[in-house]
């Protein structure tokens, strides 16, 4: 069931793996407004353009890797509230902790689990 504060949230979700944002998508379009990159440079011109309220993120991606990403978008001002998740499939505890470090508030691995993938962005939504 959606309510209002899911219906009007965008996310945008960043993976350089045509099957991941396909995934993803089913997951979350019944729910969300979705946006789409596949690469860090990408996604960091269309958070500065659509502003999303959440951003799904991958990390190994070719060009800058999504603790880059998400380590620029919390060096700017206009960008450092929204909550970024990565949604990996780099499950040792280093990298989550870098995720954390670079400012992720969460850290999902792949393959993912979809009601998880549901419960922790409307968590995440609901804090913002």
């Amino acid at each position: 069931m959606t309510d209002y504060i899911t219906q009007q949230a965008k996310i945008l979700i960043v993976d350089d793996e045509p099957l991941n944002l396909k995934v993803l998508k089913q997951v979350l379009q019944d729910d969300y407004r979705l946006s789409f990159a596949k690469n860090g440079m990408d996604a960091l011109e269309l958070v500065k353009k659509e502003r999303p309220g959440l951003i799904l993120l991958d990390v190994m991606m070719p060009g800058m890797t999504g603790f880059e990403v998400c380590s620029q978008l919390k060096s700017d001002p206009d960008t450092h509230t929204i909550p970024v998740i990565f949604v990996t499939a780099l499950a040792d505890e280093a990298d989550e902790s870098q995720g954390f470090k670079a400012g992720g508030v969460d850290y999902i691995n792949k393959p993912i689990s979809p009601a998880l993938v549901r419960a922790r962005v409307k968590t995440h939504l609901s804090l913002v």
